[in-house]
């Protein structure tokens, strides 16, 4: 992915917002005979924790275009996008939506 977006940064976001791990995972539940239903219910909990993984992608430019350095715009961002979990889940419950 860091070859490709080299050349051409569209290519390169492509690719790496291709939920390869999350595809995975998925099929290697259903091989390992988990229910149909539970391979849902992670696709469900993965949509709704996309979201929230979304601030450090909103966050991590923005800090850098201050100035800060990569590593601190980076854990910063982590930081940020952990808070945002934590708010997802909260808000989450309460509508009544359970991961």
């Amino acid at each position: 992915i860091s070859e490709i977006s080299n050349r051409s940064t569209l290519l390169g976001g492509i690719m790496a917002s291709i939920p390869l791990v999350s595809v995975l995972a998925m099929v290697w539940m259903y091989f390992d005979n988990v229910d149909l239903i539970e391979i849902s219910e992670l696709s469900k909990s993965i949509f709704w924790l996309v979201i929230p993984s979304l601030a450090l992608f909103i966050s991590f430019p923005l800090l850098v275009k201050k100035g800060l350095t990569f590593f601190p715009s980076l854990g910063i961002s982590i930081l940020i996008m952990l808070a945002c979990y934590y708010i997802m889940i909260i808000l989450l419950a309460k509508f009544g939506i359970k991961l």
